[in-house]
């Protein structure tokens, strides 16, 4: 695997100078849209996380809050705030799987690796999002990249480095745990890579992705092991079922880009001939992608796999179908123009959907648009707010924390916001006291999510005053019913309940 192809022999679109002017245009979109865009609802929750940066939280460990957090100190409370940090994480993901190309193979793998996850959907369209799997893209990303460098420098100290991009991995989603089942799998399947097992660098390493790891640990034993217990308790826990296999799959290939998918199965397949051979390089790439891709495919036989969990996968998937391409010895150029139609179609789809994003093309088929949860909550705020003014409330309560999020931004800056459910996902904010809700206040719910019989029996009054109807284009979305509370009876919020 050595440098066959220098930066000067390839066409420009696979150069360094190409691929900075595609990743940069591509930036300069996703910056237009993350400021333009409104949140979805998991973005306007870790927005409040953001808010009150902690050591972990209930869902999920604490980069993404951390990153949102750096954003709103420069940028305020703001939508853009909240996304500026993943939008030049993807410059980051970019020159570390250039890099980690470049010296694994060459400089036109590097090009097309780089092109192929940028044009990938869930990147070049979710890119702006902020939720957890944008810092457990990038540190999974680092610590290939800090493998690759250990392979082929032979430099023991490189374990250090793999041991904290792992543990900032680790502070950002869970499943970063699977990369490490990978790389032991590889230091026992590689005879070259045993010898590493002798090294104290590799094990100071381990601890070092324990210890930036410890802050999660330690909020667990601090509040009965909670975000444990609700990301790893669902693992396999219902009965077995064919119904969602085939929907992973579509979803996985689908978001991939299915040209992309297709090059990316034939690299896979290359790559494991030179794996049965205990090739270093090609079996650390085939043994890091393995262990989660079995574990989503069981999942998926027991309940759905959300779209979004395979995405720390697609580095290492876009490096395998550009190994694919990168080799043209002995096969066809028609290789080469299905990949330039699936870069060119990503960039086409990524554009549109960015576009679409700010401002609907249309509103038909408005609920199955995957946009529709970006819609109408400028207006629902305005809305609210008059309502508020006429009730003189002095609170809103919801009862959904992607319904919480959004209606907290909007709201900011005139009463306060609390979901008197699930209040483990706030217990990071100071906890409002209940005197606060002795005046009036309003209840705020989806209308297939309404809870205000719960209410009835801590007010007095529980009345429904409006109904605001959430469109896109003049079609509705959802229904929101707007509720006067009053005559606090008892505990407004719920208790706090770890399990």
């Amino acid at each position: 695997m050595t440098n066959a192809h220098s930066p000067e022999d390839l066409p420009f679109f696979l150069r360094p100078a190409g691929l900075v002017l595609v990743v940069m245009a591509l930036m300069a979109l996703k910056v237009f849209a993350a400021s333009q865009a409104h949140f979805v609802e998991d973005e306007a929750y870790y927005r409040i996380w953001g808010l009150y940066p902690a050591l972990s939280y209930y869902d999920h460990p604490p980069m993404i809050g951390w990153w949102i957090a750096a954003g709103q100190s420069v940028f305020g409370d703001t939508v853009f705030a909240v996304r500026a940090l993943v939008i030049f994480s993807g410059l980051i993901g970019s020159l570390a799987l250039w890099r980690t190309a470049f010296i694994l193979f060459d400089a036109r793998v590097a090009g097309w690796a780089v092109l192929f996850l940028n044009t990938s959907l869930l990147v070049g369209i979710g890119g702006i999002l902020a939720t957890p799997d944008a810092p457990s893209v990038l540190f999974w990303g680092l610590s290939f990249w800090a493998l690759a460098e250990l392979i082929t420098s032979k430099n023991a100290n490189w374990w250090l480095v793999v041991g904290l991009m792992a543990g900032c991995g680790l502070l950002s989603k869970y499943s970063v745990l699977f990369l490490g089942a990978g790389i032991v799998l590889w230091l026992l399947w590689v005879p070259d890579a045993r010898r590493w097992l002798l090294t104290w660098q590799l094990w100071t390493g381990g601890l070092i992705a324990v210890l930036t790891f410890a802050p999660v640990l330690y909020w667990n034993h601090l509040h009965d092991w909670v975000s444990f217990y609700k990301q790893f308790g669902r693992a396999g826990s219902d009965g077995y079922t064919a119904k969602y296999i085939f929907e992973f799959v579509g979803a996985f290939v689908g978001l991939l880009n299915p040209l992309i998918a297709l090059l990316a199965a034939f690299g896979a397949a290359r790559l494991f001939g030179r794996f049965l051979k205990q090739d270093a390089a090609a079996s650390l790439i085939i043994l890091t992608v393995l262990p989660f891709l079995i574990y989503l495919a069981y999942h998926s036989l027991h309940s759905r796999v959300q779209a979004n969990w395979p995405a720390p996968l697609f580095p290492v998937i876009a490096l395998m179908a550009a190994v694919f391409v990168g080799d043209l010895q002995g096969r066809s150029r028609n290789w080469v123009k299905l990949a330039t139609t699936g870069v060119c179609l990503g960039l086409v789809i990524a554009f549109a959907v960015q576009l679409h994003a700010v401002s609907a093309f249309t509103g038909q088929f408005a609920r199955k648009d995957p946009t529709h949860q970006l819609r109408g909550w400028q207006e629902i705020g305005s809305a609210l707010k008059d309502v508020v003014g006429d009730t003189d409330a002095a609170f809103v309560l919801t009862s959904g924390y992607g319904l919480n999020g959004q209606i907290n931004f909007l709201m900011k800056d005139t009463v306060p916001v609390h979901q008197f459910t699930q209040r483990i996902r706030y217990i990071m904010a100071p906890e409002p006291q209940e005197a606060e809700f002795d005046g009036a206040g309003l209840y705020v719910a989806e209308s297939r999510r309404d809870q205000a019989d719960v209410l009835k029996a801590r007010f007095d009054t529980v009345e429904q005053v409006a109904v605001l109807g959430r469109l896109v284009k003049g079609v509705p979305l959802e229904e929101l019913v707007v509720y006067k509370l009053s005559g606090r009876k008892t505990n407004a919020l719920d208790p706090l309940e770890t399990k």
